[in-house]
């Protein structure tokens, strides 16, 4: 019998809009993709056809769920009917016996009562942007008049908690909380938060003044690093801090996506997280016109796979040209990544970060390297333990 081939499509409703302007966040600067467009509102006609599509795909690659994910942008400035229009047609299409799930990404600060009871009664899974305690959230997390955002994160919080929805948190690891690991954990764990996501910043300056796109064909290696992106160094320092604080005593307690992954990897089995996977590929971005992007970090030209209106969302995924990025994440890796003892536990990480230069000169190393070695050794005792379930 064929085994399944997951994939997820990150759909992108209200495209790169957003209520706040996070100084870091790259996904702004693709309005200039779409000259002219005012609303970014996914029309009722594309989201039909995606929500048929997502369904029917899911059913060729033999899953047996089928995973929306919303983000953005700001998705939730789409407004709560156009989600109430997402669950209608997910039911409407949704084949007898087959599970539909949805994840809602969000900075919070919309969610009111409303959204609330909402998102209970359909079983959003949310996953809530804070970047830690209020000097440090608001250090880039403000709005275009440069209002901080904290507070009214917090009251998003307050809502999710309140309505007992299943939610957890992402976390940016950038220049201004790099060196407070422990605190941001801390804070989180305060929260009540359980379960967690670190996400590391990293960004480029191109010539133009603009972020440079990610590495690849006319994108030279002398992009500068922005002021806000995390030190490969300082990002180790980061992750081996937070696996102290959690591993201390929140094992089984807390659940720290990267080192999840990482007890999967040191088993013996694949990752589920991409960045972390040996191939990549089957997590695309769909842009609120219906074009199909091969990565959320990848939404360019180059890039784009087609739109659903004009072909089948299973084409699109299946395409030859998604199958070699998805292979060249294994295929184009340097000689140092090669040889690495550690090779199994990052397998080179995202190819977007793939920009800096081996030691013996080769170009396409990732950047964060040093940091994610310095973790992996100092991890590797803990992370033995957790592997062979003998962790105490």
């Amino acid at each position: 019998m064929p085994q399944p081939r997951p994939f997820n499509v990150i759909a992108n409703p209200a495209g790169p809009r957003c209520n706040i302007a996070c100084s870091y966040c790259y996904y702004l600067d693709k309005t200039a993709l779409y000259p002219g467009e005012q609303s970014f509102r996914m029309p009722p006609d594309v989201l039909d056809r995606f929500v048929r599509e997502m369904i029917a795909a899911s059913q060729e690659a033999g899953m047996s769920e089928v995973f929306f994910t919303w983000q953005g942008g700001e998705p939730t400035l789409s407004g709560l009917a156009f989600f109430q229009e997402v669950v209608a047609l997910q039911q409407r299409y949704r084949p007898a016996g087959v599970r539909i799930s949805n994840a809602l990404q969000t900075n919070g600060t919309l969610l009111d009562d409303a959204w609330g009871a909402f998102l209970k009664d359909h079983r959003f899974l949310v996953g809530l942007s804070i970047d830690g305690p209020r000097d440090i959230h608001d250090s880039y997390r403000r709005d275009r008049a440069g209002r901080p955002s904290f507070d009214a994160v917090m009251r998003g919080l307050d809502i999710v908690r309140r309505y007992e929805i299943e939610f957890g948190s992402l976390t940016t690891i950038h220049r201004k909380n790099a060196a407070k690991g422990k605190v941001v954990y801390r804070f989180l764990k305060g929260l009540g938060i359980r379960s967690m996501q670190f996400i590391p910043i990293v960004e480029r300056t191109g010539p133009d003044g603009h972020l440079a796109p990610p590495p690849g064909p006319g994108v030279g290696p002398d992009c500068p690093v922005t002021g806000w992106s995390v030190a490969p160094r300082a990002y180790g320092k980061f992750l081996c801090d937070v696996f102290d604080s959690w591993f201390r005593g929140d094992v089984g307690q807390i659940a720290v996506q990267f080192f999840s992954e990482q007890v999967r990897l040191w088993q013996g089995h694949a990752a589920s997280l991409c960045v972390l996977a040996e191939t990549c590929g089957r997590a695309m971005a769909l842009e609120h016109n219906g074009d199909l992007f091969a990565c959320d970090h990848y939404v360019d030209p180059a890039h784009r796979l087609g739109n659903v209106m004009q072909t089948p969302l299973a084409t699109m995924i299946g395409a030859d040209s998604q199958h070699r990025f998805g292979q060249d994440k294994r295929d184009r890796l340097t000689r140092q990544c090669r040889d690495c003892r550690f090779l199994f536990a990052c397998n080179g990480g995202c190819q977007k970060h793939r920009f800096a230069t081996a030691r013996d000169g080769e170009s396409g190393h990732n950047y964060l390297c040093e940091g994610l070695l310095a973790f992996f050794q100092h991890a590797k005792p803990g992370l033995q333990s957790l592997a062979l379930g003998v962790h105490r």
